[in-house]
């Protein structure tokens, strides 16, 4: 017995008969259209699977250009005169009489201050008495010495005459010696006054001070009735006034001993006092310590300065002694070189032919470039430094974008590694 299948369409169409067993044939067509796609997918789906398997690492490009770079080293100090005097006790004193004021101006040669002179006047006085005595006396010994020489004259024509001893003439002979080495020491008992006459002289015109420059007076540490005393060597004297001649301002800044090398005589400089922020004044390097400047806190392991002078070109006039400054010193400049930032610049391990323990690993600095999307290591020869830049001076081309960052991808990159280009960083100017 047969069985009739009767496919109906739901659009009306007229039966349709087809035996038992068998498949429309537009459906077989449909199932091997859906098989062909999702064969397609999984290839692509698995292309990209096998290609997200390599690690890529996100980093950030600048362009190598040209600019114009300073270097520059910088260092903290502060104001002081060319020329600055302390006018100190030479002699000790009561002081008497103070003719100037705290930030007056004095010209060489102006009264300054006057110690009590009356010891030193009396002294020099009693030198003068000593010598009037030592010269009176002079006279009188040169007397008994003359008449002694006329004497052993006598003495001798006797003796020559055969008249009298040999004793007598030796007699005479000792009082003329006698009586020329007394006034021979009269004559250096004058001098030994002279001499103590001169020093209490020289006491006594140290009791007044005058200045020996021009300038201002920028401290004055006394006053009247005060007494002032020297200098000994454990004990400084003291200090009464401190003249200085303002019109040649100096800077002294304290340079690292890693940077000290790079600084020579001449070199200019740019200045900023704390005390005057919108102005900043040229200098020149003057002077270089020769050693580091000793401090009491100093180890071995804490870093060592060294005292760079800078004289202004044209200090204002409000510029004073003691005020806090900060110098820039140029050591170099360039204008229109090729520079990268320098968180670009990487220190790796140089590749050797023959690698072995012993050897000791050398080094080579260089940038890494982005070629065909990955990270190529170019070494590079390196300039001077201006602010955030580096000018390289060999290995890399204008145009060429260096990676710059982040610091962390830098550190692990490798040759070859896949990068991903983030947000480029604006171009340094």
């Amino acid at each position: 017995m047969k069985y009739r299948i009767i496919w109906r369409r739901k659009t009306g169409d007229p039966e349709t008969e087809t035996a038992v067993g068998t498949r429309p044939k537009p459906k077989r067509k449909k199932v091997i259209i859906i098989s062909a796609v999702c064969l397609l997918i999984a290839v692509i789906v698995i292309a990209n699977l096998t290609s997200q398997r390599e690690k890529s690492v996100k980093v950030t490009l600048e362009k190598a250009s040209l600019h114009d770079l300073t270097a520059l080293i910088s260092a903290s100090g502060e104001v002081k005169p060319k020329k600055s005097i302390n006018i100190s006790a030479n002699v000790p004193g009561r002081i008497i009489k103070i003719g100037v004021l705290e930030g007056q101006i004095v010209k060489a040669g102006d009264f300054l201050l006057k110690l009590d002179p009356t010891q030193y006047e009396a002294n020099a006085e009693r030198d003068k008495a000593l010598i009037q005595s030592f010269r009176s006396q002079l006279i009188q010994s040169e007397a008994r010495m003359k008449r002694e020489q006329n004497n052993y004259d006598r003495q001798k024509q006797l003796y020559d005459s055969q008249l009298i001893s040999q004793e007598q003439l030796e007699t005479a002979k000792i009082q003329f010696d006698i009586a020329r080495a007394e006034a021979q020491a009269y004559r250096h008992q004058i001098e030994q006054a002279a001499a103590s006459l001169k020093s209490t002289l020289d006491s006594l015109s140290k009791t007044v001070y005058n200045s020996p420059i021009d300038g201002i007076i920028t401290s004055l540490r006394v006053e009247e009735g005060e007494v002032a005393v020297i200098g000994t060597m454990n004990n400084p004297g003291t200090v009464l006034m401190t003249i200085a001649d303002l019109s040649e301002m100096e800077v002294e800044v304290e340079v690292d001993e890693t940077d000290v090398v790079g600084v020579k005589l001449g070199q200019s400089a740019d200045v900023k006092v704390d005390a005057l922020p919108n102005q900043v004044l040229k200098g020149t390097v003057t002077e270089i310590g020769s050693s580091a400047i000793a401090k009491l806190t100093t180890s071995q392991q804490e870093s060592r300065d060294f005292q760079v002078t800078i004289t202004l070109s044209d200090p204002p006039n409000t510029l004073k002694p003691g005020l806090s400054a900060s110098a820039d010193i140029i050591t170099a400049e360039k204008k229109g070189v090729l520079a990268v930032p320098i968180s670009a610049l990487v220190i790796r391990e140089k590749a050797s032919d023959s690698p072995s323990k012993k050897e000791k690993v050398e080094e080579e600095e260089g940038v890494y470039v982005v070629e065909s999307g990955r990270a190529k290591f170019l070494p590079v020869s390196k300039g001077i430094m201006g602010g955030l830049l580096i000018e390289i001076s060999a290995g890399l081309k204008e145009g060429q974008e260096v990676i710059v960052g982040p610091y962390n991808s830098l550190r692990e990159l490798k040759d070859g590694v896949l990068v991903k280009t983030g947000v480029k960083t604006p171009e340094s100017e």
